[in-house]
């Protein structure tokens, strides 16, 4: 079909990517997985580009929780985390995460590179000692970390909140501030002891931290909210901890050792060391500080201060390159409610693979994930319907409505000359690459997916036009046949290289069905005129509802509460403030507005509202044409449940009032589409 782009090892980039260190004292569960799929679908994307983009992480293997955690099991902490990097390893191999190197903290390589770190900051005068007074449970004979005491928060007095930040209002502190402090370990009110810890200056750092903020590429609400913490000044940061603690000893310190969070993010550092010693690659060419090669962090929005903040002040300090970009995510929620092992929603990767391939929650997270730092909702029916109507009823339903007719009629054939790669929506799917390309490169993996997805669309409608199944029944086999059917393969190919970064198991499938590899982004090669493909077979299989009821252990109703609850007040015509605060009510922009064959007042609206693009038909054809539609805003009831009808599917409903005339319920000017209208 089409040889490889000749530009693409012209600009290849050299590029370092992390995920965050999962901690090894549990297993990894399916909010934790968000992460490391946006982080993965990146660096696939950058390999295909032609990029040399290397991929690594590590258990965070040290501190108080896992020492405690070890005592508990009867164990040692070496033998707690070594099962527990097992069971990561495990779980990210088969959730198609792909790691050049999965290490851990707990290493020579950490442990070596800790001392590096703190040597220059010590040398450089960075560091300073001095008496502080700590928390210590007397029980349980251990000073306290700050995540293992809870009382009020000294800012704005919310109960239980942990000893270093305030969930309520934001605050940060030191855990001898709180109120009515109580240990997490016993219940005990901690004791205070006078203890001499090592402190990292900060405020050394604080100018050049600042002109690193406004250079690189951080998503302005996290540049936003760590540039508040300059405004009182920066403080010093205590980076020890005392004796018993897991984790590695402070040089000529005895009984002190480095705090987590000092020896884990070394661990990116670390575990690229480890794949250099094994690879002969070159580790200070990635490192040095006036490195060309790229260093991009993904992390969840709450540990960007610790990668915007204390982490480049590190680097700095220790003569290290500092990150050219820190993408930052948001939370997870799973049918709006955080996740909860006694609602079920608590989810294991390992369990979630006993019943579902990975490649559907991957799917589903990339068409949530944008650019930017917004929680997303794990909504389950909206999961199921996502899945069986972009990959099934879209995307492979493609290769299953003309597969079949070239397997029969055509021994297996795919037609490559220019009666079909001059089909004018073949050419038009290969010149979306760049605009495909563009959101990828931004993260925006949402905005992928709506593109790819209008292109099935398209040429779903196409293959609904040709009818080959009537073409075969009319007018027998002809080349006609099999030139829809190879426009409608190649058209399906193309949209799994696209696809490929999100869903590599799919694409591996299709490689195999097709007889081409997917190696490079754009047109995959193919023999001309005539391409040798394999007998179609499934490719992937609909969700049942059933099935994610038995992950997540809880039928998917909205509430167990009785149905009589749930009505309205008949006699006052009132329903409870609960039911309507279920609807999610969105502002959408209208980007397509078509007429619907044989349908008097409908029209097919295809609206943005914020994180996708979903179908609407709508009765308003006698107030208003399409073209007065395009670009307008309207509030839409983004929760409904989808609507079968004959001309199509309607995934959600716009607002109108009036009674013989219609008006468009529409925010002011400013809304933009995703917007909660409240």
């Amino acid at each position: 079909m089409t040889k490889k782009p000749q530009n693409t090892a012209n600009c290849a980039r050299e590029i370092l990517v992390t995920g965050a260190l999962p901690y090894a004292n549990g297993p990894i569960h399916i909010g934790h997985m968000l992460e490391y799929i946006q982080a993965d679908i990146w660096v696939r994307f950058q390999r295909l580009r032609g990029h040399k983009c290397v991929f690594v992480c590590a258990d965070d293997a040290h501190g108080t929780p896992i020492m405690i955690k070890a005592r508990q099991m009867e164990i040692s902490p070496e033998e707690l985390v070594a099962q527990v990097h097992k069971e990561h390893v495990r779980d990210f191999n088969d959730f198609l995460i792909s790691f050049d190197v999965y290490h851990s903290t707990h290493s020579d390589e950490n442990r070596e590179l800790a001392r590096l770190v703190y040597g220059r900051l010590r040398d450089g005068g960075h560091i300073d000692t001095r008496l502080i007074k700590q928390a210590y449970d007397e029980k349980e004979n251990v000073f306290l970390p700050d995540r293992f005491i809870k009382g009020d928060c000294p800012k704005c007095g919310a109960p239980n909140q942990y000893g270093d930040n305030c969930e309520a209002c934001g605050a940060t502190y030191s855990p001898t501030d709180l109120g009515n402090p109580k240990s997490v370990l016993s219940g005990t009110t901690p004791t205070e002891r006078e203890s001499e810890h090592y402190f990292f200056r900060l405020e050394h750092f604080a100018d050049e931290i600042q002109t690193w903020l406004k250079s690189s590429a951080i998503q302005d609400t996290v540049r936003n909210k760590v540039s508040e913490w300059f405004g009182d000044g920066l403080r010093d940061w205590d980076i020890s901890r005392d004796a018993p603690y897991f984790g590695f000893e402070i040089p000529d310190a005895p009984d002190k050792y480095f705090y987590v969070w000092l020896d884990a993010p070394i661990g990116y550092i670390a575990s690229f060391k480890h794949l250099c010693d094994k690879n002969g690659l070159d580790f200070n060419h990635y490192w040095k500080t006036d490195s060309t090669t790229e260093l991009h962090h993904f992390i969840g929005k709450d540990i960007a201060y610790f990668h915007t903040l204390f982490w480049p002040a590190l680097l700095s300090g220790a003569d290290f390159r500092k990150p050219t970009a820190v993408h930052c995510h948001g939370f997870i929620t799973i049918n709006g409610q955080k996740m909860s092992k006694s609602r079920g929603t608590f989810v294991t990767v390992e369990r979630y693979l006993q019943h579902l391939s990975p490649e559907y929650l991957r799917y589903y997270f990339a068409a949530r994930l944008s650019s930017g730092v917004e929680d997303i909702d794990l909504h389950l029916d909206d999961f199921i319907r996502r899945v069986n109507s972009d990959l099934v009823g879209k995307v492979v339903n493609i290769a299953s409505r003309c597969a079949s007719f070239i397997n029969e009629h055509f021994d297996n054939r795919i037609l490559c000359d220019k009666t079909v790669t001059e089909n004018d929506l073949l050419k038009r799917v290969i010149s979306e690459g760049e605009a495909i390309a563009s959101c990828y490169e931004a993260t925006d993996s949402a905005g992928a997916v709506r593109h790819i997805m209008a292109l099935a669309d398209d040429a779903n409608r196409f293959i609904d036009d040709a009818k080959p199944w009537q073409m075969v029944k009319q007018d027998g086999v002809t080349a006609d046949l099999q030139r829809v059917c190879s426009s409608g393969l190649l058209i399906f190919a193309n949209l799994c290289v696209y696809l490929k970064p999100i869903l590599p198991g799919l694409a591996e499938k299709v490689e195999h069905f097709m007889n081409v590899k997917f190696s490079y982004w754009g047109p995959p090669e193919m023999d001309a005129p005539e391409h040798q493909c394999q007998s179609f077979t499934p490719l992937l299989q609909r969700i049942e509802k059933e099935t994610v009821e038995k992950i997540f252990e809880t039928p998917m109703t909205e509430s167990k509460e009785p149905v009589q609850k749930k009505k309205a007040d008949t006699s006052t015509g009132l329903i409870d403030y609960d039911v309507f605060s279920k609807m999610d009510l969105r502002v959408g922009e209208i980007k397509r507005a078509e007429e619907v064959e044989g349908a008097d007042k409908l029209l097919q609206l295809t609206i943005d509202i914020g994180n996708e693009e979903r179908t609407v038909f709508a009765g308003i054809k006698a107030a208003y044409s399409p073209e007065q539609l395009v670009g307008r805003k309207v509030v839409v009831v983004a929760n409904l449940k989808p609507k079968k009808m004959r001309f199509g599917t309607s995934e959600a409903m716009v607002l109108a009032a009036g009674d013989d005339t219609l008006f468009l319920i529409s925010p002011d000017e400013g809304a933009r589409p995703g917007m909660p209208v409240k």
